[in-house]
């Protein structure tokens, strides 16, 4: 990893969840327009654009057909599929906050499969920061006192494939092209919201629906191409925590695009779950701090 600061990558990775919250707000805009099947295949049809900035130094286009472990290209794949169907979905039907708050859930998933899959040992501040996280999304959607929908059904199944996709990236090894891992991603929902669309789609019609789907696919690509820049600047805790700006992004779409009210309660939950992955960042830190500057109280003469 370079290390050419840590600013420069929290800022890559900033920019690059802005590009998947508009992204997503696009998805939005097209609900009822437009079979969300079809959106997220088209978003791979532009996500093809980006091909060139993705390719390595040293790679060849040749990448993007070379399958080296066939199982977690497939694992890729599907779970790409499902997770942009399914974000397409719940985001067409929930309000943004909502939405985000179930997908924020990934952080819980990826934390138990790695423990069940790869065998990784998590901290007790590791499982105490998803749990907080958990307990605000119920906050949000506080179940039993109003009505879950299909679309909580949709992101909850967003959640999950994304954690499964996370699985797959690091089963697959440094070694793996960045192009053939970029090719899985594309694959799967050109492939699979494909074959499913074809009983309901239409041609596109109007050009307000097609730069409704390239803002959709191209920022969706754009930020994944963001992702792969900040993981070579800073640390993956250090990435992960600009996602927590989605929701920030979530409240003012609401506001002011689609004009969804939004409750105190929701408030609640949102800084809940941002204060749960605002902790476990954070708390490793200010106690190296704490513990270093105890040191130097102890190393000082008398």
């Amino acid at each position: 990893m370079k290390n050419t600061g840590l600013s420069a990558g929290m800022m890559l990775a900033f920019a690059a969840y802005a590009s998947f919250s508009i992204s997503d707000a696009y998805s939005k805009l097209l609900a009822g327009r437009i079979d969300p099947f079809e959106v997220a295949f088209f978003g791979g049809v532009f996500g093809l654009l980006l091909i060139p900035f993705v390719r390595g130094k040293n790679e060849s286009y040749r990448d993007l057909f070379v399958v080296r472990q066939p199982m977690m290209w497939l694992v890729r794949a599907l779970s790409t599929f499902a997770a942009t169907a399914a974000s397409v979905e719940a985001f067409m039907l929930l309000p943004m906050p909502e939405a985000f708050s179930l997908i924020f859930l990934m952080p819980l998933f990826v934390t138990i499969l790695s423990v069940v899959l790869l065998r990784e040992k998590v901290s007790t501040l590791g499982w105490l920061s998803v749990i907080v996280g958990f307990i605000g999304v119920l906050i949000v959607l506080r179940p039993g006192l109003r009505a879950l929908q299909f679309g909580h059904l949709c992101a909850l199944i967003a959640a999950v494939a994304n954690a499964v996709g996370v699985i797959a990236y690091r089963m697959s090894g440094p070694n793996t092209p960045r192009l053939s891992m970029f090719s899985s991603s594309l694959c799967g929902p050109l492939l699979g919201n494909g074959a499913l669309m074809v009983a309901h789609a239409g041609w596109p019609q109007g050009a307000t629906i097609w730069m409704f789907l390239f803002g959709y696919g191209f920022l969706a690509a754009l930020g994944q191409l963001l992702m792969m820049l900040a993981a070579t600047r800073a640390t993956a805790s250090a990435i992960a925590l600009p996602q927590y700006s989605q929701m920030l992004w979530a409240v003012a779409f609401s506001f002011y695009v689609f004009h969804e009210p939004l409750d105190g309660w929701t408030f609640v939950g949102i800084a809940v779950i941002i204060a749960s992955g605002l902790f476990k960042w954070a708390y490793p830190r200010l106690s190296g701090r704490m513990a270093f500057l105890r040191r130097q109280t102890v190393a000082q003469p008398l």
